[in-house]
């Protein structure tokens, strides 16, 4: 079914009746003058393999009304192209251009702080050899050249990598964390994510890393100041309240919360961390775009 087809047919579903509001009646007009939808991934748009109701024709939506949207992730086990071939073969039209990453924003990083400095990485296959297109000498072996210890969300991590990493943190070195999250969605259920890991190696080596990814604003500044737009014409949709929504407000930016993914009606009631709309799904900020 063609996606012009498909929403017609959804519209109609609905009966005509689209919401003006989010989840606690908040008024979301607002999202039909956005110009750029940052969004999270994993428990926003798809839960590992399965698209999630709804996506492909909130993506639509936004570029009916001339928007675009850039997929900002934390999860760094992938590469951008990697991510690529995994949303086109979800039906999600996208390129190399409409991702960015927090292996990307590490690089930057390092570029920036540690010029030509050599980097232990504890990461996935694809983050290494990201890192190493982007110019950065890496090694992922204990190596006395290394004067900065990088960890990942490695999805194949191993017993002898741990045990490298502890041993480089022993010495003198800049310790740097792609991503604070601690969970990562699966089919069922969770598994341990970066920031899981950093707090394992923390109880066994007693040191914390800097973490690069959301909820620092350096992912969101950077897509900003690369398509020119300003912190009013975006608006950050995710799952997680301490990486996604703390990233939105510690850059400015407007925020969605999804109850699709990691975080819960009561974290959001109870937590001091608060977005500026709240859905249950991207579907449903769908309704609002499709009005």
């Amino acid at each position: 079914m063609k996606s012009a087809e498909r929403g017609r047919d959804n519209a109609a579903l609905d009966g005509g009746k689209a919401k003006k509001t989010d989840k606690y009646g908040k008024n979301a007009d607002a999202l039909r003058r956005k110009k750029l939808f940052l969004l999270d991934m994993d428990g926003t748009i798809y839960n590992e393999n399965r698209i999630f109701e709804g996506t492909l024709d909130f993506l639509d939506a936004i570029r009916a009304q001339g928007g675009r949207y850039m997929f900002l992730t934390n999860n760094s086990s992938r590469s951008v192209k990697d991510y690529v071939k995994k949303v086109n073969a979800m039906g999600i039209p996208a390129d190399d251009g409409d991702f960015f990453t927090s292996g990307q924003a590490t690089a930057l990083y390092l570029h920036e702080n540690y010029p030509g400095q050599t980097v232990y990485c504890m990461g996935t296959r694809s983050l290494v050899q990201e890192l190493r297109d982007s110019g950065i000498s890496v090694v992922t072996e204990v190596d006395d050249k290394a004067s900065v210890v990088l960890i990942g969300f490695d999805t194949e991590n191993t017993s002898e990598k741990i045990r490298n990493t502890c041993i480089m943190l022993g010495k003198d070195v800049a310790y740097l964390a792609t991503n604070p999250d601690l969970v990562c969605p699966v089919s069922f259920g969770y598994i341990p994510d970066c920031g899981s890991m950093s707090i394992m190696l923390q109880n066994a080596t007693g040191k914390k890393p800097f973490f690069i990814g959301k909820p620092e604003p350096i992912m969101v500044d950077c897509v900003l100041k690369k398509l020119g737009l300003s912190a009013r014409d975006a608006v950050i949709v995710g799952d997680r309240l301490y990486t996604d929504i703390a990233a939105g407000r510690n850059a400015g930016v407007d925020t969605i919360c999804v109850l699709s993914g990691e975080a819960a009606e009561t974290d959001i009631q109870n937590g001091e961390i608060k977005p500026t709309w709240v859905f249950d799904n991207v579907r449903s900020i769908w309704r609002i775009l499709a009005r």
